[in-house]
């Protein structure tokens, strides 16, 4: 049976807010991540990891506006932040500078799994909008996988 138009919306729109908790959870290790990184690769990885944490809270705000041209409600609380994101805490401010990249790492492989899921919802939904969107997120996440692949050589 294939899903009405309604269903594949609602469906795109849960996944935009997970996407949008996401972001929210992964900006916040990674500037927990810049500001606790010691070591001595700390000028590299501090300047990295802000560089980072500024691309994705940059689209922060852009996938927001998705989910309202979607004509349905955002995120609304770090409550409903943390119940909708697949990030992990990190609250170790002594871990070291190789595991907070690695874990980076992790954390945007993962988002970039969700980001190319997303595709075929943003398909049904007919969202081209959204779908272009999840182009570009998609790349900029691949790179920073990339970075900290190529941090960790």
């Amino acid at each position: 049976m294939a899903e009405t138009g309604d269903n594949s919306k609602t469906a795109l729109v849960q996944e935009l807010n997970g996407l949008l908790a996401d972001h929210f959870a992964l900006y916040i290790k990674t500037k927990n991540f810049h500001w606790h990184v010691a070591g001595p690769r700390f000028r590299d990885l501090h300047l990295l990891f802000d560089e980072h944490a500024i691309e994705i809270r940059d689209q922060i705000d852009v996938i927001g506006e998705r989910v309202r041209k979607n004509a349905a409600d955002t995120l609304t609380s770090l409550g409903s932040v943390v119940q909708a994101t697949q990030v992990k805490d990190q609250d170790d401010t002594l871990l070291s500078a190789e595991k907070m990249v690695e874990e980076l790492r992790d954390d945007n492989a993962a988002l970039v799994k969700r980001l190319k899921g997303m595709k075929e919802l943003a398909e049904k939904a007919g969202d081209n909008a959204t779908d272009g969107l999840l182009d570009d997120w998609t790349d900029q996440a691949e790179e920073r996988v990339w970075f900290l692949t190529q941090t960790l050589q």
